[in-house]
């Protein structure tokens, strides 16, 4: 079946780096643009960021746009988001998707705070 596993996430004090991974599974990776959400507490679940199917187009939030990089290899299908510039309003569970295939998986905390 199709899941997503998330890692990476992690205590970080503000203005630190993190680099999430996404492990894929059940499903043609490298035909799916892929993305990176977040949902903060007492919020709704917000995109974070998308990469092509191949990798050559990414799209970024306004609030992440020049911190945050998002990059995949389809060979271990896996796609990855490296955070740089944290501040204490990133902190939330940080999920991966492909649009329209399977569930979410359990997500990655990422916690900024001093």
């Amino acid at each position: 079946q199709v899941q997503f596993v998330e890692s990476g996430g992690g205590l970080v004090q503000p203005g630190g780096s993190l680099r999430l991974s996404c492990a894929a599974s059940g499903f043609i990776f490298r035909r799916y643009a892929m993305r990176w959400y977040r949902q903060a507490p007492g919020k709704e679940r917000e995109l974070v960021a998308t990469i092509a199917s191949a990798g050559g187009s990414t799209n970024y939030a306004d609030s992440v746009a020049g911190r945050f990089t998002i990059s995949r290899d389809n060979a271990k299908n896996t796609v990855y988001l490296q955070m740089n510039g944290l501040k204490p309003e990133d902190t939330a569970v940080y999920y991966c998707k492909a649009q329209a295939v399977g569930s979410w998986g359990q997500g990655t905390q990422v916690t900024v705070s001093s």
